[in-house]
């Protein structure tokens, strides 16, 4: 725990992130990243939760919107718990880093006088360690212990508590207000009772008051309990702050006087063993309902197949009675056809006789075809007499033919006797085919009813000898059949050899008629060329045409040709005296930029020279980190006029920006404004910002071209700590009426609204937003401000959600509200107020409520200011604002706005009207 006055150091020794250089890490990361170092992946846990105290409201910083989260403390232990904050189990150190980053982010800090980045809250970061023990670890449980609980895992918990305590100040040293002051109240409430603690701690009091504060609660391990702790004060080495030296180092002898007893604390993991035996009944659960619905397919498949086999047997059964019905019907139906069979042998014996008529006819007809075999030859020897006659008189091919005609008819004739011979084989083989099939068919029915029917396989082996004799019978005559097919194939192919003969002589014939047709095709493509060449020397006039029109073409373009080089010798003229002009402005941005490293050296040279406490300014006061938190908007000028004669001490770090603005220059300092180095525009704008803090600089800078400088880096720069910083800067010129009326012709309001519109950061919003509300306390600038849609920027940062930036958005409000009401009671304005266009009687009816009281205040001067102008009652009347300002008038905490509100209530008869019409 850290402990000291404000700007001493607290926050650097604990929370510094130290992320490009090891050694600047605060005892925050070194004490996660010791602890990261030890701890096993397996059985360890690193959790870390980071709260702020702030107004006795506990915050989380690592989820924002969690507010006012409860204390609980267990009955049995004394444990004091935070069920509300966020946990976040750490992965390694740059997680940590991260983390640590968001919050610091989100944790409250203004600028006073004693410190330009003031911590506002206490912030407590909390490291939670679990370590799963293994049995021989386990040397303090009793022996009946270890046989009742041998099976329970044994978890050791470790808690680490790093506070960084807000500082504590004395008001007129730090200039606090408005909010400042309710925040710097409840900061010294908390030490102060932290401070009793330790008193009756070290004089061991029975009674120690540990429910006075928040922060008691949460810290009553670390002193008087169990914990090991280290305490760190911090002290200034300005004799100025003598007394708040000599209190700190009071309080830090009397904690060392406090005895701490450590205890090891160890627990069954009685939950971790819990969701071990959940995770297993789910388990086995799951099993057992896979089992039953198993079982129960199994038992409907058997008994779907049970009644499939009962179907089928009585199908079967259905069947086989069917079936020996119908057998019995077919043995009557062959006995029948059996005597059928019978009658028709019978019938077959008489026509076997008359086939064997049959054969002899065909033996007679076998005769003929030898005779026919006898003119074969003949035919042979007529066809060599035939080709000598070809070869010797070609003039005879006509008796030729006439011959070849004779040939065929002979053929036609032999033709005619093979058809009469096919069809003898025709009816042979049908009838050898019918028998077959019924024998066929007889062999089935005898060999099925063969144990009934002996006598009819007796007929039947009579009827196979009577169809094996017919079989070769038929084999015979196909014998035969074959050697009268070839003696007429070898003939068919001695008359298809003259024939192919006759063929070729007729394929010469074509071939002397194509090479006539191929002379024919050569005549005709001479006249066809002959006819392309006419049509040629047509084509060519055509060209002739063309090339006119192209010469023609080619002196236009020689003409344009020639004036394209004048042109561009003109413009080589124009170039050479552009280039010309640039090499001037380059030789002038050199000698300026060789100015302004000279500038930048001389200005490193006094941050050098500087005494021991200004390096403290340079390096090591909290709002020189990354994350500044800007300049302080304080409020209109009429406040800081009643203000004048707390500035009479200057604090040590306006002096040392005083004699820096001495030694190097105001002129100089606004020149780094615009310097390439980031680093450089940052350290340069912080001190614009501290030195627009006095009304006396404020002239200085703006002369000197300050507040241009400062509207062009909002213009271009896109660095948070620029915007930021800048932006609290304008906000302090802004409390100057003249300096309202340059920032408004300048642009400076658009570039406000604009820089609200693309930035998150409560800080960067909070000065925007209080540099707007400087803007509106300025009844001339209202309508240009309604121009650039200023009042909707103003009311779009509430989305932030930040109670800063909301106080700041009200405190606008209030002040357009004030200056619009008087300007209509002077007469110099009539008509519907400007807010009400943009929805602004809405929002302030909302927050009506608020938790902060600043804010709250603030909303009801506006809404009461709302009511003194008569065109706005509609308004009030549609959106509910009348019964809220009934509400001020007798519920506000403050007697000044309960009266104007009575005021604005009887002096409006709209308002009374509507009153009366309710009451009745």
């Amino acid at each position: 725990m850290a402990y000291g006055q404000t700007g001493t150091g607290k926050t650097f020794t604990l929370g510094r992130l130290g992320k490009d250089d090891a050694s600047e890490r605060g005892i925050m990361v070194r004490a996660v990243e010791d602890i990261m170092a030890n701890v096993s992946v397996s059985s360890d846990t690193v959790e870390v939760s980071y709260l702020q105290l702030y107004m006795e409201s506990i915050q989380d910083l690592l989820a924002p919107e969690k507010t006012n989260i409860p204390i609980n403390e267990d009955p049995k232990t004394g444990e004091v718990s935070l069920p509300g904050a966020a946990t976040v189990k750490i992965r390694d150190l740059d997680h940590f880093l991260d983390l640590l980053q968001i919050g610091e982010a989100n944790r409250h800090a203004a600028n006073t006088k004693l410190n330009t980045e003031s911590s506002r809250s206490h912030a407590i970061l909390m490291v939670f360690i679990r370590r799963s023990v293994p049995e021989k670890v386990e040397d303090d449980i009793s022996s009946q212990d270890k046989r009742t609980k041998s099976n329970l895992p044994v978890v050791r918990k470790s808690k680490l508590l790093i506070v960084d305590l807000a500082g504590s100040e004395r008001l007129d040293k730090s200039g606090s207000e408005g909010l400042l002051l309710e925040e710097a109240k409840f900061i010294n409430l908390s030490l102060t009772s932290l401070g009793k603690c330790i008193n009756a701690l070290a004089e061991n009091s029975p009674h120690i008051p540990t429910r006075d504060s928040k922060l008691t609660r949460l810290l009553r391990d670390s002193f008087g309990g169990s914990a090991r702790t280290s305490l760190i004060i911090t002290i200034g080495p300005s004799s100025r702050h003598h007394s708040e030296t000599t209190s700190t180092i009071m309080f830090g002898q009397r904690a060392m006087k406090i005895v701490n007893v450590v205890k090891l604390k160890e627990e069954f993991d009685y939950e971790g063993l819990c969701r071990k035996l959940e995770t297993q009944v789910d388990h086995l659960t799951a099993e057992i309902d896979r089992q039953q619905k198993l079982n129960e397919r199994n038992k409907y498949d058997l008994e779907k197949q049970l009644k499939g086999c009962q179907d089928s047997f009585n199908e079967t059964r259905k069947n086989l009675v069917t079936r020996s019905e119908f057998l019995e019907k077919e043995n009557t139906r062959l006995e029948s056809d059996m005597k059928n069979i019978l009658s028709e042998l019978n019938c077959q014996k008489d026509h076997n006789s008359l086939m064997q008529d049959k054969i002899t006819d065909l033996e007679g007809s076998l005769k003929q075809s030898k005779f026919l075999e006898k003119e074969n030859t003949c035919l042979k020897l007529d066809m060599k007499d035939i080709l000598s006659e070809l070869n010797c008189q070609k003039d005879q091919n006509s008796l030729m033919q006439d011959r070849i005609a004779d040939l065929e008819m002979s053929l036609k004739q032999s033709k005619q006797h093979q058809l009469e011979n096919s069809t003898y084989q025709k009816v042979l083989a049908e009838t050898t085919q019918m028998y077959e099939k019924k024998i066929a068919e007889l062999i089935k029915q005898l060999e099925f009813e063969r144990s009934r029917s002996e006598s009819a396989e007796e007929q039947l082996d009579a009827m196979k000898k009577l169809s094996d004799e017919n079989k070769k019978l038929i084999q015979q005559r196909e014998v035969e059949n074959s050697k009268y097919q070839k003696a007429l194939a070898e003939t068919t192919q001695m008359y298809e050899k003259k024939i192919m003969e006759l063929t070729k002589q007729l394929e010469n014939e074509h071939t002397r008629f194509e090479a006539a047709e191929e002379q024919l095709d050569r005549v005709n493509k001479i006249l066809r060329d002959y006819q392309n060449s006419m049509q040629g020397q047509e084509e060519i006039s055509e060209l002739r045409l063309k090339l006119q029109e192209m010469c023609q073409l080619h002196e236009s373009t020689a003409n344009e040709l020639q004036s394209l080089k004048a042109k561009y010798k003109h413009q080589i003229q124009e170039k050479e005296t552009i280039s010309e002009k640039l090499y001037a402005v380059q030789e002038k941005l050199s000698a300026e930029d060789k100015r302004r490293k000279t500038i930048e050296h001389e200005l490193l040279k006094l941050k050098k020279g500087a005494p021991e406490g200004d390096k403290d300014f340079e390096d090591k006061k909290s709002y020189m980190k990354e994350n500044v938190r800007g300049a302080p908007v304080l409020g209109t000028s009429a406040s800081l006029n009643r203000l004048g004669s707390l500035r009479e001490t200057q604090s040590a770090q306006r002096a040392t920006i005083a004699k820096i603005c001495e030694e190097v220059g105001l002129q100089k300092i606004i020149q780094l404004l615009a310097s390439e180095d980031l680093d450089v525009q940052i350290h340069a704008v912080k001190v614009i910002a501290n030195l627009a803090a006095e009304d006396v600089n404020q002239e200085m800078i703006v002369e000197e071209g300050g507040l241009d400088a400062l509207l062009t880096m909002l213009r271009s720069s896109q660095n948070a700590t620029i915007l930021r910083v800048a932006s609290g800067a304008i906000a302090n010129l802004a409390m100057n009426e003249i300096n309202q009326g340059l920032i408004m012709s300048r642009g400076g309001a658009q570039l406000l609204a604009k820089t609200a519109s693309k930035t998150d950061d409560p800080q960067t919003l909070r000065m925007v937003a209080g540099a707007l509300a400087n803007l509106c306390g300025n009844e001339k600038l209202h309508t240009m401000l309604k121009e650039d849609e200023c009042i909707k920027a103003l009311l779009g940062m509430v989305r932030s959600g930040n109670s800063d930036v909301v106080a700041q958005v009200a405190r606008g409000m209030a002040n357009f509200a004030k200056c619009e009401s008087r300007a209509i009671v002077q007469g110099h304005r009539k008509g519907r107020s400007l807010l009400m266009e943009d929805g602004a009687l809405e929002w302030l009816i909302a927050n009506c409520n608020t938790a902060s009281a600043s804010t709250r205040r603030h909303v009801e001067l506006a809404i009461c200011h709302l009511a003194q102008n008569e065109d706005n009652a509609e308004d009030f009347m549609s959106s509910g604002g009348l019964q809220e300002l009934q509400r001020i008038s007798t519920e506000s905490s403050r007697e000044d706005i309960r009266d104007l509100a009575k005021k604005m209530l009887k002096s409006n008869t709209i308002f009374q009207g509507e009153m009366r019409s309710g009451w009745q």
